[in-house]
């Protein structure tokens, strides 16, 4: 599942603009990695959300093409949002990239609003930088 999510952004961005987690990162102990399964136990979406104190970043935010428009990318977005905030966090930020549409929009409609690059980020003009005060 996270490889065809990396598949997908390497068919809109250049290997230089895409920030996926590396799937070892996802088991280290400032990460929180979640995935909605279906009553079968097949899962149909990801996300995760790496801690930095006050502060986190929303990583391998996925939901499987045949399970889209069921609302579970803003049910994912909502559970990272509720385990952000049970860890302490403050502000939840993330990069998505420009062609990414129903992405910036699921986040413009959670509340999230655009930012300058953060952390190790550096501008790119196919990314976007955004944030959330939780």
């Amino acid at each position: 599942m996270l490889a065809r999510g990396e598949e997908h952004s390497a068919s809109l961005y250049p290997a230089e603009s895409n920030h996926h987690l590396a799937l070892e990162a996802l088991r280290q102990p400032g990460v929180r990695f979640l995935v909605a399964r279906d009553p079968d136990g097949r899962a149909l979406a990801t996300g995760a959300i790496v801690l930095h104190g006050e502060w986190a970043e929303i990583k391998r935010m996925w939901v499987e093409e045949d399970a889209r428009g069921r609302g579970l990318s803003r049910l994912m977005l909502d559970a990272l949002m509720e385990k952000g905030q049970s860890e302490g966090v403050r502000v939840l930020r993330l990069e998505t990239g420009v062609h990414s549409h129903a992405a910036l929009a699921l986040y413009e409609r959670a509340g999230f609003q655009r930012r300058e690059p953060f952390a190790d980020y550096r501008p790119d003009p196919l990314s976007v930088f955004m944030e959330r005060i939780l």
